[in-house]
């Protein structure tokens, strides 16, 4: 008898309001509006925040809205370039003269190496008996063409041979994350980043998820390396000055709340949805969490707020997932996940009383020992 109004009175304890610990709020909490956005008596509440559920109809509209978080970076389209390099200032040119003439101020044997002249910085190379021809910005042909054609003036026989050795403005720099980083020369205006990475011998086999960056003139781009390898019209043309460089995937993404694990996660692939993260994390806690209010919470810059089709109608907004239905489910797994997302599993109304049911089950066992 002792033992059931001991039980009986922790019980109303816990339920007049001494209340339980939670390892989460209830979806209706997460989802009030706050007490500074609280409207007026009669008037609905002000929410700073958008709240769309994840599924079949949503979907398509949401997966057009742009990219948040780490790693939104632009990529060049690839455009065909003709086949031959431009001369530029640094480059090495060597030219060699060919005269038949028997007494040719070229000296006897016929064939004349001239000394490499390197590109001077307004363009210019000096070519004896001709002076100081300008050849930056025109194909090694045309050059050759040029100094053939200077030079007949004097010698009606000549014929001249033209080769360039490229120099810092004809070249690229893969900096790092590769196997073998270094200056690459570019033989021509068509050598597409991928040959590049080739020379290189690839990004280095440790780095989990390689992302190429590319530095041109003031702006940065970035691509994951898979989606390079994958499609065609990314895979552009290296221009002379590029700096070009991998790293890891820098995304990271939080799991609070009633969820298998609580922490900040990396990143394991280019493309990871709501279903793999919540795989990734041990699913959700069976005995706390509401399988029908897993919430992912996202912030976008001000630039990206648009009517709510082609962007988002606020900076913050909340997407839900129902994880007990199959649209939720096939929906989840198509969604994908942005870098700084917070996924956050809600708690169960009935969380509250199995724990409470557990622990007069415990008490009572206890005191029925004692």
């Amino acid at each position: 008898m002792i033992v059931h109004k001991f039980v009986a009175l922790v019980v109303c304890c816990a339920l007049a309001g001494c209340g339980l610990p939670r390892g989460a709020g209830f979806q209706s909490e997460v989802l009030a509006a706050s007490k500074a956005n609280t409207a007026a008596e009669g008037e609905a509440p002000a929410y700073d925040f958008a709240v769309y559920e994840v599924n079949r109809d949503t979907l398509p509209v949401l997966q057009g809205w742009p990219v948040t978080g780490a790693g939104a970076l632009p990529w060049p389209v690839a455009q065909e370039q003709p086949a031959s390099m431009m001369i530029a200032a640094g480059d090495t040119v060597q030219v060699t003269i060919w005269d038949a003439e028997e007494n040719s101020i070229f000296g006897a044997g016929g064939v004349t190496p001239l000394q490499p002249e390197i590109v001077s910085a307004d363009g210019r190379i000096f070519v004896p008996y001709i002076g100081s021809l300008r050849v930056a910005g025109m194909a090694p042909n045309t050059a050759r063409e040029r100094i053939e054609e200077e030079l007949i003036r004097t010698v009606p026989s000549a014929q001249v041979q033209l080769t360039v050795e490229p120099g810092q403005i004809n070249t690229a720099n893969l900096a790092a994350g590769v196997a073998a980083p270094g200056l690459y020369p570019l033989p021509n205006r068509n050598v597409k980043i991928l040959d590049l990475f080739s020379q290189a011998g690839g990004p280095r086999p440790d780095l989990n998820s390689p992302q190429v960056r590319l530095i041109r003139g003031s702006r940065t781009y970035g691509i994951p390396f898979e989606r390079l390898l994958s499609d065609p019209s990314a895979n552009i043309a290296v221009r002379g000055g590029d700096r070009i460089f991998v790293e890891d995937d820098k995304r990271q993404f939080i799991a609070l709340g009633a969820t298998g694990a609580q922490s900040i996660f990396d990143f394991p692939e280019v493309e990871f949805s709501a279903l793999e993260a919540l795989a990734f994390i041990g699913g959700v806690n069976a005995g706390s969490a509401n399988p029908e209010g897993i919430l992912i919470l996202r912030e976008y810059a001000q630039r990206a707020v648009k009517d709510g089709i082609a962007g988002p109608p606020q900076e913050r907004v909340v997407f839900t997932i129902d994880l007990t239905s199959a649209d939720g489910l096939f929906s989840a797994g198509k969604f994908m996940l942005e870098g700084d997302d917070l996924i956050y599993g809600t708690e169960s109304a009935l969380g509250p009383a199995l724990t409470l049911f557990g622990l007069t089950n415990n008490l009572a066992s206890v005191v029925n020992r004692n």
